[in-house]
This record gives structure tokens, C-alpha cells and sequence, in this order.
């Protein structure tokens, strides 16, 4: 195995460079590159296109009212607010409406245009007419309705006014006092949970094996050594990952803003208000995951001199984004538990997990606050040692540095 060799930057005198100019012309420099890339403008504009179309279509396919349509002919319609009323305990929504005539209710069935028609029948029955089968929700409720008409009817043959029974028995119910209830997670907060999760993965795995690559490439091509002879490893350390998080950062707003649009404009999202804290919680938890990997990232990219070699020194840190993502996954049901009451203190799990609880609504304003902090502070940790190494690194060509070595020598 060779010896890493240094090689020393061109000698000169240094322009007198700001530590805050050197790293905005760096931050700069990598915008400019990546913005201008066409691939890059191009695979975006079809990731975004991409996500628009796929909530059309799942807003087309699942489309407008999840109410079913019931059909009442002749005395059927006297079911109207039984349905109703059942339908409505029952948590299924129903679209009730009078038909001419069994002719022309079947029309309507078989056009589509009702799911069910009800038919009145001798002894207070009725006869469902469907294309194929009345589901089990839709059949509670016709069940329950046309029970309750039997009811009403039997009671007031009586002389037992059937609204007055009603009232006196509303409230003997069943109420339920749960010592350590489980906040009920619906439908909408559970899709916006697996969005941030996925954005999240996926933005903080690609960009942080860009820092990576956009190091090595420095190396392999020398501008690395023309950087150096103006600006301090330093600053081109931070350059590179604020101009890299940058670029990360405004992809992942644009792919929320598509996707809120289209979801908010299609229907198929209403919880506006839970969605722009989602959305604003994500980029946030983006900008501090990203600053955890993008330094340890580059230090990795700073051990190898060849691309070829960068798997080496940075599968650790993709294992550990992908362990992330499968905490989150396994937790996204039962954001709760102890998985995730625990993990999501624990940087950098927390940055995929902290949003996921507030998607859920169950993260706390303490727990964000301290989740935040500690963060930023293992973070700031590692930004020291990573910079060490990367600033040892970063001129040394030939032979991969292993992250043991490294370390030593940091």
C-alpha cells in the first residue's frame, strides 16, 4: 500500500480574503455549478411534474366524495333520516336521494350513478338493488335504518311517541376514560408523516454523498490546490456545505410546495394548517440533519483521492441515513411508542423523527425545543472533528485514509 503524500498548495502571497467573503464565494460557487447543470434542472423538473401528476391522479382515482349513493323509491322514502341518522353514528357517509321508480332506479345502479337502491317491501323490509354487492359499512347502515324505522313504527302503533323515547334514553351511553389514551393519528397526518419521512431520507442521502463527491472531484481535478492557495480549508469546508445545503434546501421546498398544491387544490388534503407546520418542521429538520452528515460527509470525501474509493469511507454514514429511515418507517403507525418517544431524542435520528411526531401531533413544544438544541450542540461537536480531518485530509493524495487513521490523526 502507498503512502499518502501531501500536496502543498502553490506558493505565493495570499489575497487578503474575509472569512465571510471567502465562504460566500465558495456557497457561490457550488449554487452556480449545480444550478446551471442541465441534468440537474432536468431531473427536477421531472420529479416535480412527477409529483403533481401522481396526487391528481390518486385525487382522480379516489376522487371527489367518499359518500355513497343511496336511491329511495316510492315508501323507501321514508328511510331518509333513518339512513341518515345511522349513517352518520356509524362514521359512513351516505348521499340520499328519492328515485321515480324501481325502473328507473336500476338504471341509475347499473349506469353508476347509485351504489344502492332501496325498494320498499311488505313487513317494513326493503329490497337493495346493486351491481354486484352492498359492502359490510353500507350494509350496517341500511340494516340499522331499516331496523329503526320498525321501531319507530311498532312504538308509536303503541302510543309511545318514538322522538320522546329517544330523548330520554340519549344518555345512557358508554363513555370511555382511558388513563393513557393513544392520540388517534388520521388518515391526512399519517400521509404527511410518510412524506416527510421520505423527503427527508432521500434529501439528506443524496446532497450528503454530493458534499462527498464534489470533494473528491476537487481532488482528482487539483482546483483543490488552487482553492487553498486564497481561502483556508476552513472556509472552503463551509463554503461547500452551505452552498450544497442550499441547493438541497430549495429542491426539497420546491418538492413540498408542488405537493401541498396539488394535494390542498385536488381536496385530497384539508388539514392546511397541520400541513405548512409539516412542511415548515421538514425544512427546518433538513437544514440541521444536513449540517450533522454534510461535515462528516466531506471529511469522509477528504480520505480518498479517486472517486471509486468514496463507498469506502461513506458506507458508515449511508447505513446510518438508511437505519433512519427504517426507525421512522417501523414507527410512523404508532408514533407513540417507545421507539419513537425515545429515539427522537437521539441526533441524528431526530432528524427524521421529530417530524413524524409533529405530523402526528403528539411532539410536544419542550421535546422540538430540546431535540433542536441538542442537535445543534452534537452537531457543533462533530463539525470540530470533521473539519480537523478534513483540514489533514484534504491535500493528501495516493492511498485512501481509513476513518481510524483519520481519527488519530485528528
Amino acid at each position: 500500500m502507498s503512502t499518502p503524500s501531501t500536496t502543498r498548495p502553490p506558493t505565493g502571497a495570499r489575497p487578503p480574503v474575509s472569512a465571510v467573503r471567502a465562504v460566500h464565494l465558495i456557497a457561490g460557487r457550488e449554487v452556480r455549478t449545480r444550478l446551471r447543470t442541465k441534468a440537474f434542472l432536468i431531473s427536477n423538473a421531472v420529479i416535480l411534474v412527477v409529483i403533481a401528476a401522481a396526487i391528481i391522479l390518486v385525487s382522480v382515482f379516489t376522487g371527489g366524495s367518499d359518500a355513497q349513493k343511496v336511491g329511495l323509491v316510492g315508501g323507501a322514502s321514508s328511510l331518509s333520516s333513518s339512513v341518515t341518522a345511522a349513517a352518520g353514528a356509524l362514521g359512513t357517509p351516505v348521499e340520499v336521494s328519492d328515485v321515480a321508480d324501481e325502473q328507473a332506479a336500476r338504471a341509475a345502479v347499473s349506469a353508476g350513478g347509485l351504489d344502492v337502491a332501496l325498494v320498499a317491501g311488505a313487513d317494513g323490509g326493503v329490497t337493495a338493488i346493486t351491481e354486484d354487492d352492498v359492502g359490510a359499512g353500507l350494509r350496517t347502515v341500511l340494516d340499522a335504518a331499516v331496523a329503526q324505522r320498525a321501531r319507530d313504527t311498532a312504538l308509536t302503533a303503541a302510543g309511545v311517541d318514538p322522538a320522546q323515547l329517544r330523548a330520554a334514553t340519549a344518555g345512557a351511553v358508554v363513555t370511555v376514560d382511558a388513563i393513557s389514551p393513544k392520540p388517534p393519528v388520521d388518515g391526512q397526518r399519517l400521509a404527511l408523516a410518510y412524506a416527510a419521512v421520505a423527503l427527508l431520507y432521500v434529501q439528506l442521502l443524496a446532497n450528503g454523498i454530493a458534499v462527498a463527491t464534489g470533494v473528491v472531484e476537487e481532488k482528482t481535478s487539483r482546483v483543490v490546490e488552487l482553492l487553498l492557495s486564497t481561502v483556508k480549508p476552513l472556509h472552503l469546508l463551509v463554503g461547500k456545505v452551505l452552498g450544497i445545503g442550499l441547493v438541497g434546501l430549495v429542491q426539497l421546498a420546491a418538492y413540498g410546495v408542488v405537493a401541498l398544491t396539488a394535494a390542498l387544490g385536488t381536496g385530497l388534503l384539508t388539514v392546511t394548517g397541520t400541513a405548512v407546520v409539516v412542511f415548515v418542521s421538514t425544512l427546518a429538520w433538513f437544514v440541521l440533519g444536513f449540517a450533522f452528515f454534510a461535515v462528516l460527509y466531506a471529511a469522509a470525501g477528504a480520505m480518498v483521492s479517486r472517486q471509486e474509493e468514496i463507498g469506502s469511507t461513506t458506507t458508515p454514514l449511508t447505513i446510518l441515513v438508511v437505519a433512519m429511515f427504517f426507525v421512522a418507517q417501523s414507527t410512523v403507525q404508532n408514533p407513540t411508542g417507545t421507539i419513537s418517544s425515545v429515539m427522537s431524542w437521539i441526533p441524528p435520528f431526530s432528524a427524521i423523527l421529530m417530524p413524524l411526531r409533529i405530523a402526528a401531533g403528539v411532539a410536544s413544544p419542550l421535546q422540538v425545543v430540546g431535540t433542536v438544541l441538542l442537535m445543534v450542540a452534537v452537531t457543533s461537536a462533530l463539525a470540530v472533528g470533521a473539519s480537523a480531518i478534513y483540514r489533514r485530509s484534504i491535500l493528501l493524495s495516493g492511498a485512501r485514509v481509513g476513518w481510524r487513521q483519520a481519527i488519530g490523526r485528528s
